[in-house]
């Protein structure tokens, strides 16, 4: 049993049966969740995992910059 981090209702997951990076649902919020870690069992909510990935990569969504108009 793991808690889900949304709702914090009980999860029924046995820990052999998951791998670090699988995505699953709560069955009580049907938040998706993805595994951290197996040990201890660890979940957290895809996009948040998604975001952690995103900061730990290095990767900035850099927004376009318009380009300067030349005021000669």
């Amino acid at each position: 049993m793991v808690t889900c981090p949304a709702c914090e209702g009980s999860i029924d997951v046995d820990e052999e049966d998951v791998d670090e990076g699988d995505s699953i649902s709560c069955d009580e919020c049907g938040a998706d969740l993805r595994v951290l870690s197996t040990d201890p069992l660890e979940l957290a909510s895809a996009e948040e995992a998604e975001e952690d990935e995103e900061d730990e990569d290095g990767f900035v969504e850099e927004e376009e910059e318009e380009p300067e108009e030349d005021w000669r």
